[in-house]
């Protein structure tokens, strides 16, 4: 369990969630990397040659932003740790220079909660319908009730304000921090602050929804810090799920039970939870099947679920993310993706729908209708592709069959679908996911991994998925 279960209490500091790190008037990557790390990570000047010792410290600043982001440690300012420090994320100080209180909780059971004013950009009953579903969220699965109150002090005190609310922590305009919460105990402990000069919203997909946003905070409010586990609903950057199916993710179970223990209103051997809390999935799982691998602009990239990891060819680590972090406009558990270096674009499908990605950008006109492609009506779904560099075609997996699509003349070519063990001898069941390599490809079938020289049509290895998901 990746939860960190230890609370930074800092005195009249609140424990600040999603703040964009550096202030819109930070011009330069160099300033934004100042900024972000004398923030986040308490750089500051050491005795001696300024310019040196400076230089040394940030160095060591940046090499521990590296490991907390899952970074190759590189000591040095590179694109992708820029990439990071730009995303929306928690305001706690990466430092621990802080006192740290071990099993900070709430020493009863039964808590209160006031709404102390409402946000313009809402209806009163939808704000009262995200904080209520919000509480709900940790009461399903601990001991954990919630009251109302309408009058005098609440354990968990609600509020929508803005700039300088006089709790030494002020908020700093649109898109900026969205909300902090303080950890338990008495006064301000406990309570939620959200920045009105944020959008927030019940259902729209525009602004930020307040029920994902309070469920966040009240996670902090009840005693849990971050997890580094991306799929944590206590994770630090901000993703806009459909709260509508959210469910709590395993981790966040595990985490508030540690502290709290279950609900004592669940019999384990006769309730049976409606939904499973949904985990993270674990690139050394051997049993381990993915949806989809394809290559990105120098990249490998591996899809399972609401996840990919990102591989890097200077860098052994293996990055997770989830999907709509990167695209939000792309669906979970994906059939099939490819990479067409003729057309530079990432193709992902779904059903009979294809999306297709420049780098990060969704290009205009996409999802449509595998048609477009020229693969026929019969066909539901594609269950791999896979893309050949040096014929520039593209074959698309559906059963034990394949079809074989021209990316210059844009159409399928005739005489298919073909047999895919004609090909690619050996292969006798089903191909789940497919990519190329260095013009060898890779067929994943289930968890196992068929290496193939197509040009010799001959099979050179079997392996395993922890042949490209190292652990």
């Amino acid at each position: 369990m990746k939860t960190f279960k230890v609370c930074l209490l800092l005195v009249n500091l609140a424990i600040m969630v999603y703040s964009l790190p550096i202030a819109p008037s930070i011009k330069t990557d160099e300033a934004l990397a100042e900024t972000y790390l004398k923030r986040f990570f308490n750089m500051t000047e050491e005795a001696g040659p300024a310019d040196l010792q400076v230089s040394s410290q940030r160095s060591r600043n940046v090499s521990e932003t590296q490991k907390v982001f899952g970074l190759k440690v590189t000591r040095q300012l590179d694109a992708e740790t820029l990439k990071m420090m730009k995303k929306p994320r928690c305001g706690v100080p990466d430092v621990r220079h802080f006192s740290t209180f071990n099993n900070l909780k709430w020493q009863t059971n039964q808590l209160t909660y006031r709404i102390e004013n409402y946000t313009p950009d809402m209806s009163v009953s939808d704000v009262e319908n995200s904080i209520e579903r919000a509480l709900q969220v940790w009461a399903k699965v601990t001991p954990l009730r919630f009251t109302r109150i309408y009058n005098g002090t609440a354990d968990i005190s609600i509020s929508f304000t803005r700039g300088d609310h006089h709790d030494n922590s002020p908020f700093d305009g649109p898109n900026g921090i969205l909300a902090h919460a303080f950890a338990p105990g008495p006064g301000i402990g406990g309570d939620v602050h959200f920045d009105e000069d944020e959008e927030f919203t019940f259902n729209s997909k525009s602004g930020y929804n307040l029920f994902l946003v309070a469920a966040h905070e009240f996670g902090h409010s009840l005693g849990l810090s971050h997890s580094s586990d991306p799929g944590s609903l206590m994770y630090a950057f901000y993703t806009n799920m459909n709260p509508n199916t959210f469910s709590l993710p395993r981790d966040d179970v595990d985490g508030i039970q540690d502290i709290y223990g279950p609900n004592p209103d669940v019999n384990a051997t006769t309730d049976k939870p409606n939904i499973t809390p949904p985990s993270t999935p674990d690139a050394c799982d051997p049993t381990l099947v993915l949806d989809a691998a394809t290559t990105l602009r120098g990249e490998k990239m591996f899809f399972k679920g609401r996840f990919f990891w990102r591989s890097h060819s200077q860098n052994s680590q293996l990055e997770q993310h989830l999907i709509k972090t990167f695209w939000p406009e792309l669906p979970e558990n994906i059939d099939a993706a490819y990479e067409s270096l003729f057309a530079d674009r990432m193709f992902v499908f779904k059903g009979r729908k294809i999306w297709a990605i420049n780098g990060f950008d969704l290009v205009p006109g996409y999802p449509r209708d595998l048609k477009s492609f020229g693969l026929p009506g019969t066909v539901k779904k594609v269950n791999a592709a896979l893309y050949d560099e040096d014929s520039n075609k593209t074959l698309f997996f559906v059963g034990k069959m394949y079809f074989s699509y021209d990316e210059e003349k844009k159409r399928m070519d005739s005489g298919f679908p073909k047999r895919v063990d004609k090909v690619f001898p050996g292969m006798k069941s089903k191909v789940t996911a497919a990519f190329q390599v260095q013009r060898y490809s890779y067929l994943f079938s289930g968890s196992s991994v068929f290496e193939y020289d197509m040009v010799a049509k001959r099979l050179f290895r079997n392996l395993g998925n922890n042949y490209f998901l190292s652990c």
